[in-house]
């Protein structure tokens, strides 16, 4: 039986996000479908986008942040030509160009963008700057100087460009932070002319696919059926890149109090240290541990972040 301080849900949704909804939008929406309070989204989405907003439920809420800092898979559809003040179509046009460009122009300019770089974050953002978010100075008509943050495209190539209508797709993976609409913008700059992001789709978070998402209806006719648990996906999903170690009732115990556990209370514990481990107990994941050096010599699993 679940017990009031417990969630019912405990697990990872991958949801399609739609169009004109925020991720805050999403979470609030889950809530009430789950009615579940423990929510929290992996990686923010512009309204503007779509596609991959992994959602962590019950103990996983402790995992989505961890989530938040893996890479990104975008496909962004720009037009070149013309500025806006948000650097997508969605904001007010504020310069055009008539400057014509090639295929193999941009093709070579986009296959420069890939390397760690530094980027100004754009006015419309939810950067804080001296407590106060961005996007609200914006739409006062405030510009404020913002500090380049360094970001990392390990990947960007040209999908489709017309160029009659000088309008494409680009398929960037990126590090977390990053905002394609302003890799768009300053590609236009680096053309000779201007660009705008016309449209976004986040295709993958970290190790999760835009083939593993749901529609918020999809989710809301499962949760009809009483059959949300086979949507989720278990948390331990998320740390599939690190080796998995059993631990024994004595080990268990300790870790519950945050203590270490010595290696005969572990299953296939690595011994290197500064390793990572998936822990389990009794076949279910309940944390993440640290392989580390005791005082008194030797190696011992030490307690990293817990998910239950």
């Amino acid at each position: 039986m679940t017990k009031k301080h417990e969630s019912r849900y405990n697990g990872v949704l991958i949801v399609d996000k739609p169009q004109d909804f925020t991720s805050f939008d999403v979470v609030a929406k889950l809530r009430g479908i789950l009615h579940e309070r423990r929510i929290g989204h992996g990686g923010t989405l512009d309204p503007m986008a779509t596609g991959v907003l992994p959602v962590f439920v019950g103990g996983a809420t402790k995992a989505a942040d961890m989530a938040a800092a893996q890479s990104k898979e975008y496909i962004a559809a720009f037009a070149l030509g013309w500025a806006s003040d948000t650097q997508d179509s969605t904001g007010t046009e504020t310069a055009r160009s008539d400057v014509r460009v090639t295929e193999q122009q941009l093709r070579e300019a986009v296959d420069n963008m890939h390397g760690e770089q530094e980027q100004i974050p754009p006015m419309y953002s939810a950067v804080k700057v001296n407590g106060q978010r961005l996007y609200d100075l914006a739409r006062k008509g405030v510009e404020v100087e913002r500090k380049a943050r360094p970001i990392a495209v390990h990947e960007a190539s040209l999908l489709a460009f017309d160029e009659q209508t000088q309008q494409g797709r680009i398929r960037f993976l990126c590090s977390k932070g990053t905002y394609v609409r302003t890799l768009v913008h300053d590609l236009g700059v680096t053309l000779g002319t201007y660009a705008v992001m016309t449209g976004l789709q986040r295709t993958k978070s970290g190790c999760y696919t835009l083939e593993q998402s749901y529609s918020l209806e999809q989710i809301e006719q499962a949760a009809q059926q009483d059959a949300i648990e086979s949507l989720l996906l278990q948390t331990d999903s998320l740390f599939q890149m690190y080796p998995a170690v059993s631990i024994d009732e004595y080990g268990y115990q300790r870790a519950m109090h945050g203590a270490f556990i010595t290696p005969e209370h572990v299953t296939d514990m690595p011994q290197q240290q500064g390793a990572v481990c998936r822990v389990y107990y009794q076949g279910e994941f309940w944390m993440l541990g640290r392989v580390d050096a005791l005082d008194r010599g030797g190696l011992a699993l030490f307690y990293e972040k817990r998910f239950r």
